[in-house]
């Protein structure tokens, strides 16, 4: 990504920001192939089943973004920090509709593989999002980490750069959640 693309996008946020609805359609362009990559990685990591698309995720989380009245973005990474955090809950809200769907039988559902969170075994995306639930109630910062690492694939770098702290922190932060939610996991898996 260019400078003049990360400052053409955040001109095309603070305009949406301010209400102009015309920056809606101007911003699609701009932020549309980095978002669909992030739900691509992601969604490779999901089920082989998985009845939603990278495009229709990103559409999803899009269509919501962009229509919040009172969204005050700031820049280009805090857009797709907060675009990593809709497609968590449309993940999340999907498993649970296909979960309910399925009530009745011993399948678990919506099964990842758990590589960039715990250990190599695999994880209930419902468990995970009730752990890191639970991990924000504990240290919101370290919850914020894990959704861009993982639902938003960013980069320590750029987890750096949203939220404002130094990629050591990151790291740190990173490591002790992933082995909280190692630990978390093991617990609700089935034995």
């Amino acid at each position: 990504m260019t400078a003049n693309s990360y400052q053409e996008t955040t001109r095309v946020l603070a305009r949406l920001s301010d209400g102009d609805s015309s920056a809606a359609a101007e911003l699609m362009p701009l932020v549309y192939e980095e978002l669909r990559g992030r739900a691509a990685a992601y969604l490779r990591r999901e089920r082989p089943d998985h009845t939603l698309e990278p495009t229709a995720l990103v559409h999803e989380a899009y269509l919501k973004l962009v229509h919040q009245s009172e969204a005050q973005w700031k820049n280009r990474a805090h857009f797709l920090a907060v675009a990593a955090e809709a497609m968590r809950r449309i993940l999340v809200d999907h498993a649970r509709r296909h979960q309910a769907a399925k009530r009745g039988s011993d399948q678990r559902m919506t099964v990842i593989p758990a590589s960039e969170v715990a250990d190599r075994s695999p994880v209930d995306l419902i468990e995970l999002d009730d752990a890191l639930k639970h991990l924000a109630a504990l240290d919101e910062r370290q919850c914020r980490v894990v959704e861009l690492r993982f639902f938003g694939n960013m980069t320590i770098e750029e987890v750096a750069h949203v939220l404002e702290v130094s990629p050591r922190t990151v790291t740190g932060d990173w490591l002790v959640a992933r082995a909280w939610l190692q630990r978390q996991l093991s617990k609700a898996a089935p034995q």
